[in-house]
This record gives structure tokens, C-alpha cells and sequence, in this order.
């Protein structure tokens, strides 16, 4: 006996769906702005907060897509010649660079200030 909603190839029957189709993840990303540099108010600042003692530069307020901040992160790894991350929607540099991180984004455009202590 061979039913044929059971077929392998269709889609899962969804019974109740509260918030309209399954069928369109990107209308569940966030979007996000992608301002030019000059119109982004960035910080960067140093901690060890959670980091077994380790020192981290962490830069914050960036509101641009992932692709620009992976190509920001490679050029200040490189210049600083030391590791980093991204990390929601920020980027941290392994070390104390906030001198040297705040020349390279005031030079590449953003408004950059040292923030914390």
C-alpha cells in the first residue's frame, strides 16, 4: 500500500505555522546597515575581562556587512602582526594596539575614539 503524501522527495507538511512561511529564512536575518566609514561612531578599547589574563584589543560600533569587517580584520592583523577575530559585529586584536588600531580606522575614514581605560 503506497501513500502518496509520503513520497521522499516532498516537503514536510507543516500543520501550524504562527509566523507566516518557513519557506523565506532570509526575511528572519537581521539586517544590517552597511554605512560608510565616515558615518560610524567606533570604539576601541583594551581588555582581559574572561581571557585567562590575556590582553585583547576589542573595536565596537561597526555597522557594516561581515565582508567588510573580515577585509578591516586582515589589514589590521597584518599591520599590527599579531591574531584577531570577529566577533558579533566587533573585532578583537590580540595585544595592546589602541594607538596604533585608532591611526589605521582614522585613516581609513571612521570616527574612531579610544573609549575605557
Amino acid at each position: 500500500m503506497s501513500n502518496k503524501n509520503n513520497h521522499p522527495t516532498d516537503r514536510p507538511r507543516v500543520v501550524y505555522s504562527e509566523f507566516g512561511s518557513s519557506e523565506a529564512p532570509e526575511a528572519l536575518e537581521r539586517a544590517t546597515p552597511d554605512l560608510p566609514p565616515n558615518q560610524q561612531n567606533v570604539r576601541v578599547q583594551t581588555t582581559r575581562a574572561g581571557r585567562k589574563g590575556k590582553t585583547v584589543t576589542v573595536i565596537t560600533g561597526f555597522q557594516t556587512k561581515p565582508e567588510t569587517l573580515n577585509t578591516l580584520l586582515k589589514q589590521l592583523k597584518t599591520q599590527c602582526g599579531t591574531g584577531g577575530t570577529v566577533k558579533d559585529d566587533s573585532i578583537e586584536i590580540q595585544g595592546d594596539h589602541k594607538q596604533k588600531i585608532l591611526q589605521i580606522l582614522l585613516q581609513a575614514g571612521y570616527k574612531a575614539k579610544i573609549s575605557g581605560g
